[in-house]
């Protein structure tokens, strides 16, 4: 008997986030959803991540309509699961004990079924308090380890032994899991790493654990990452379909079956079935721009590594402000800023961090200005960073930010969230609904713009009526 690894389909969040910077509207894609259901999948990435925030700040649709609509079309029994990011959970900057809470809560009511959540530090506390509030509200609570390679020359980081430490301290700090992953948002992981990796893995967990491996084929090595990750023990992969598969997206479906073949392991569907579903996507999306770099490998990134979800969504912003001919300088001065900026996984908020200090090190010069948000991280006001960042970088941060060095839980800082929010809707004479607050809380200003109905459809498309310059 083959072993049957199981496949979770992210076309409709990771696609379209890694493609077109999560600017997709719901009407567009819900043909492909059902033809998708009726191809047999049963696991869909459903929202979280970049496609909460964009559908509030370029579709002007509510991301909470939008998993219930996904929700009505797939039926009650699929697995519907998004993305958060510890303790900034849908947002990009840290939310409070109680807005995590709600976040939770609100997800739970809107139809998902699980949550994956990592810390792109890989600081077990940023991952505690979330964990905890996720399997209280009766979601499935998927933990990660966040993974990558490094630049040349680094170390002390970023390697199995490493993400085994990071494993061992999970299950020493009692976190609630369903199951784990291994996230490679930049695809830059070597494939015998991952090899090693989860073999190790495979040895510390209860032989039951479902672990599965995350990865984006922007290095072209997406297939090699889940074959090494297959051979070693892994249950489960991501993969997605055309237009939104390979480059900066996940390797697509037909491609790891066609690599598959010959082995002792299988995929859980039936590949006529999804070109049938792939042939629908592809004409639901037809109109929408598809920029160039998400379909290419860019072997850059390999000692570069920016992933796949921040390379298209920066340069959509970069065409929007015209400073796209400034992207090869900001990828090779990525490099440097992960070399200096304590190994932070590159990945959401983190990977957005590295991104504004190699913009502004282009824009500005090299180290002239601390961004605020890499400043804060060297200082620790995010987290403990997988090492210390370097002296004269600190040194630098200091006295940019005009604050010491942090050591203490980031969550201590902050205070509850709920309260503000509130008093910013009574403020508009807005209904204060949960949903809302929690719109307040994770999107701020534009979540209120939204609320007002201020909001603008930014989606770029080829269609000449819509294309946006």
């Amino acid at each position: 008997m083959k072993k049957v690894i199981q496949v979770m389909d992210t076309s409709f969040r990771d696609g379209f986030q890694s493609v077109y910077g999560a600017r997709v509207l719901t009407p567009d894609f819900l043909p492909a959803l059902e033809a998708s259901v009726e191809a047999g999948i049963t696991h869909f990435e459903a929202g979280g991540g970049a496609r909460f925030q964009s559908l509030f700040f370029y579709c002007n649709e509510s991301a909470f309509d939008m998993m219930d609509t996904f929700r009505t079309k797939v039926g009650p029994d699929a697995n519907l699961q998004t993305l958060a990011r510890g303790i900034n959970v849908v947002a990009l900057s840290q939310q409070p004990r109680d807005i995590i809470d709600l976040h939770a809560k609100m997800f739970k009511k809107h139809g998902m079924t699980t949550i994956r959540n990592f810390d792109a530090l890989n600081d077990i506390r940023n991952l505690q308090y979330s964990a905890e509030r996720i399997t209280a509200h009766g979601l499935k609570h998927e933990v990660v380890i966040t993974i990558m390679d490094l630049p040349p020359g680094c170390e002390g980081a970023h390697t199995p032994e490493f993400y085994l430490e990071r494993l061992q301290l999970l299950l020493e700090k009692e976190v609630p899991f369903d199951s784990i992953c291994f996230k490679d948002s930049s695809g830059t992981a070597n494939p015998r790493k991952v090899y090693a990796t989860i073999k190790g893995a495979r040895k510390i967990l209860p032989e039951d654990t479902h672990i599965r491996l995350h990865t984006h084929d922007t290095v072209g090595c997406g297939v090699s990452q889940y074959l090494a990750a297959i051979e070693a023990g892994v249950d489960g992969i991501d993969l997605a379909k055309n237009p939104v598969s390979g480059g900066t997206s996940q390797p697509d479906f037909i491609s790891m079956w066609h690599a598959l073949k010959g082995t002792d392991y299988t995929l859980d569907f039936d590949f006529e079935k999804i070109l049938a579903a792939t042939e629908v996507f592809e004409d639901c999306m037809k109109d929408y721009f598809v920029p160039p770099e998400a379909r290419q490998v860019t072997a850059l990134i390999a000692v570069s590594p920016m992933p796949g979800g921040a390379l298209t969504a920066n340069t959509m912003m970069m065409r929007d402000i015209k400073t796209l001919h400034l992207l090869p300088k900001v990828i090779k001065e990525f490099s440097e800023v992960v070399r200096l900026g304590g190994f932070g996984t590159s990945v959401t908020p983190v990977s957005q961090f590295y991104f504004q200090q190699a913009y502004a090190n282009v824009a500005l010069g090299r180290w002239k200005k601390i961004t605020p948000d890499f400043g804060d991280m060297v200082l620790g006001y995010f987290g403990q960073t997988p090492v210390r960042p370097d002296p004269e970088i600190i040194k630098l941060a200091e006295k940019q930010r005009k604050k010491p060095i942090y050591h203490g839980d980031p969550l201590d800082l902050l205070e509850p969230g709920i309260p503000a929010a509130t008093k910013k809707l009574a403020e508009h004479g807005l209904p204060i609904t949960d949903e809302n607050i929690f719109i307040i809380a994770s999107c701020e200003g534009k979540g209120l713009d939204f609320l007002l109905g201020n909001s603008k459809v930014n989606v770029r498309k080829q269609t000449a009526a819509s294309q946006l310059n």
